[in-house]
């Protein structure tokens, strides 16, 4: 399937442009009259961008604060998008500020020219600036982008930074049990060969590990590579995802944290779409998706339901069991007192801070377990070796 850039005209004569993917440039031009739009351009994507991936989201936070400031200053926007496309820091987001340059200069709205590069600017973002371009309050928008990436980025650096140590324990544990089981248990195994009526079973597991490390390291580790790689593959699968998310979700302690994070960020999400203006059932069709949690999102789609039934968005929420009390109390007031896009950025804020606790909790917990777990793997490997001697004693 190839990639085709296309710029077209509506019923109304409006030009509008996009993305499309077929397998030919005939069949992209049957989708466009499929869709009653009158195509004036359709070329080939050049994809050697997108390949590389996106840029981080403190990048772009700061990318969005840049023209915010520019517009804010009097810039005009294709100016300001330039100027933008000419900074040499960042070449790759450079390049995409290049693309949109020449879709606004083509007559493209901002938020067009955004949707051609989906794996830089998430559907979120493309929502909000089209909302801030309609309403007249471009820069407000993109200052809260700039906030909202900027967000998103911090926490998750607080997140992977309090993995830091952990992932240490468990690193260092896995050198010491391969030097324990690769070097220090095949000393041993020459003396317990002369001991007679056999060894006991812990002792022969253990000897039978050293031997996969030591005379076999390296086929051992091709297999557990193997082994994990297919794993990873089936996880990836739709339905195997989707158990292990319900599962993760409602697992003990663990559980909390990931219920936490989904909330805070499809409330964060959601509050700062409502306040630039998008309306209610399509910022939830998007913010569900910000969420990252397919047991959320059902909750996200069925409160969604009901909001488009004329009803209220907390009971649905509070039914679902995944948001808490305070949180689904907070959302009812709010409707009632119509304000609710500021409660959700307060709520996405108290969640985030109960997120650090939470996190902080569970981390106090992860470092002892692990360090229990290597205490108990060498204390298993010390009982296996000595036990053996003290038969040979005892017989003697």
């Amino acid at each position: 399937m190839a990639t085709f850039e296309y710029i077209a005209l509506d019923k109304s004569g409006r030009r509008t442009g996009g993305i499309l993917s077929g397998p030919s440039e005939q069949a992209v031009l049957a989708e466009l009259e499929s869709r009653r739009l009158t195509p004036v351009s359709i070329e080939a994507r050049d994809d050697s961008i997108a390949r590389g991936g996106g840029v981080s989201a403190r990048k772009l936070g700061a990318a969005y604060t840049q023209l915010a400031e520019l517009l804010d200053a009097g810039v005009p926007l294709l100016r300001s998008i330039k100027i933008l496309g000419a900074k040499k820091s960042e070449p790759r987001l450079a390049a995409v500020f290049q693309e949109i340059a020449e879709a606004v200069s083509e007559g493209s709205d901002l938020a067009s020219a955004m949707q051609r590069r989906p794996e830089f600017f998430p559907p979120v973002h493309i929502a909000m600036v089209r909302a801030g371009e309609k309403g007249g309050f471009l820069e407000n928008v993109l200052q809260r982008l700039a906030q909202l990436a900027t967000s998103q980025a911090e926490l998750r650096s607080k997140v992977m930074g309090s993995l830091i140590y952990p992932m240490f324990l468990l690193g260092t544990g896995v050198i010491v049990l391969a030097v324990i089981f690769g070097v220090f248990v095949p000393k041993f195994r020459e003396v317990f060969d002369r001991v007679q009526g056999g060894l006991p079973w812990v002792t022969s597991l253990v000897l039978a590990i050293s031997k996969l490390v030591s005379t076999y390291g390296f086929y051992t580790l091709g297999a557990a590579i193997l082994i994990g790689v297919v794993l990873w593959r089936i996880a990836r699968r739709e339905g195997v995802r989707d158990k292990f998310a319900r599962w993760w979700t409602f697992a003990p302690v663990v559980g909390n944290l990931v219920r936490s994070l989904a909330a805070a960020r499809f409330c964060r999400m959601l509050g700062t779409m409502l306040t630039n203006g998008v309306p209610l059932l399509t910022a939830m069709n998007i913010a569900r998706e910000a969420a990252g949690n397919p047991v959320v999102e059902e909750a996200i789609v069925t409160a969604a339901e009901s909001v488009k039934q004329g009803k209220s968005l907390a009971p649905p929420l509070d039914s679902c069991g995944l948001f808490e009390t305070d949180v689904v109390e907070m959302i009812s007031v709010a409707e009632a007192a119509n304000n609710l896009d500021q409660v959700l950025l307060k709520i996405a804020d108290t969640i985030e801070g109960r997120v650090d606790r939470l996190l902080a909790a569970v981390l106090k917990l992860v470092e002892p377990i692990l360090l229990l777990a290597l205490a108990a793997v060498v204390a298993t490997v010390a009982f296996a070796l000595i036990l053996p001697m003290t038969r040979v004693s005892a017989a003697l």
